[in-house]
């Protein structure tokens, strides 16, 4: 069985994340996504609208997520593909470059990401509907 890996905040899931997610499911048979916890994203100064705990029950129900463990710090991803025995590490290629020191350990591929969407832009477009009058 040919495990793949990828990591994320998965938060206000979007086509973006789907189609990441199949896409790495795709390239194995079993698929771990590692969710940063809430406290990691405060060490990474970054807030989720979703906590934890419903992140992975959302992520928990699609099918082609077999796993989710928590994201709790930088430093973990060479004990959770040694522990998970993982064969491949993917991310999307934003990160491109940042995760070669795991190719030590597995494959590591870095997959498009999906044009026109992203979670921040969906932050920023809620934001401004804020400031819009949307009684009308």
């Amino acid at each position: 069985m040919k495990k793949v890996i990828t990591y994320g905040t998965f938060d206000l899931l979007h086509w973006g994340h789907i189609n990441l997610l199949k896409r790495a499911k795709s390239l194995g048979d079993y698929l771990v996504v590692a969710i940063s916890t809430d406290e990691f994203n405060a060490v990474k100064h970054k807030q989720s609208f979703h906590n934890y705990e419903n992140r992975k029950l959302i992520l928990e129900a699609i099918r082609y997520v077999d796993e989710v463990i928590p994201e709790n710090d930088w430093e973990q991803k060479i004990s959770d593909v040694q522990a998970h025995d993982i064969d491949i590490f993917v991310m999307g290629n934003d990160w491109e470059g940042k995760f070669d020191f795991l190719k030590d350990y597995c494959e590591v591929i870095y997959l498009e990401r999906t044009e026109g969407i992203s979670t921040t832009q969906i932050k920023k477009d809620l934001s401004g509907s804020n400031n819009k009058d949307t009684d009308k």
